[in-house]
């Protein structure tokens, strides 16, 4: 399906209403909207993905935070992420200055309070893809694993990350203890 179509359907109500689907626009900008959209992939379990989708003030600046959370092997990890993450993030010293850098310390400083939880939110991880739009200007994206982010303009859909695959990230992940496993799930 491409941009255009997504969006007709999404401005004639054709996508279910559902925890598995959204849309909203800017308060300061009405050029600005968003929507989302998780697909269930080919396994057995439940939907363990986790959504944020909203716009905050903040310093005189609206943010718009965005994030999809894809949990493997469980949803507590993507549940935490969708709970914790941005405010890691908002709360780093140089997050107006050097918001890459900051966003980069947000994530592993997480990635620490997982680990340090791991007894209770279990063997289970996530993948996480986070973009932060500053007053309909800027816009700054980050991710761990495969899931992506899409901007669409004018019905063009451009895609803003890259995937991490296992396939092609199995020496990394080994090397820090990780491991990879062919269990179904894949959305392809």
């Amino acid at each position: 399906m491409h941009g255009k179509d997504i969006l007709h359907k999404m401005k004639a109500g054709l996508f279910s209403s559902g925890a598995d689907t959204g849309k909203g626009k800017s308060k300061m900008s009405k050029h600005t909207t968003h929507g989302f959209h998780c697909l269930k992939g080919k396994s057995n379990h439940d939907m363990e993905d986790y959504v944020v989708s909203e716009f905050k003030k903040k310093e005189d600046s609206e943010l718009g935070l965005f994030a999809i959370f894809d949990g493997h092997l469980g949803h507590d990890v993507a549940k935490y992420l969708q709970s914790h993450l941005f405010d890691n993030i908002l709360k780093q010293h140089d997050f107006w200055t050097n918001m890459e850098d900051a966003i980069r310390r947000a994530y592993r400083s997480t990635d620490a309070e997982i680990l340090d939880k791991a007894k209770v939110l279990g063997r289970g991880g996530s993948t996480a893809v986070t973009a932060i739009l500053i007053n309909s200007q800027k816009l700054v994206v980050g991710n761990v694993g495969d899931s992506r982010a899409v901007m669409c303009k004018n019905g063009v859909a451009e895609q803003l990350s890259v995937d991490h695959e296992p396939s092609t990230e199995k020496r990394l992940i080994e090397s820090r203890g990780g491991f990879v496993s062919n269990l179904p799930g894949n959305t392809n």
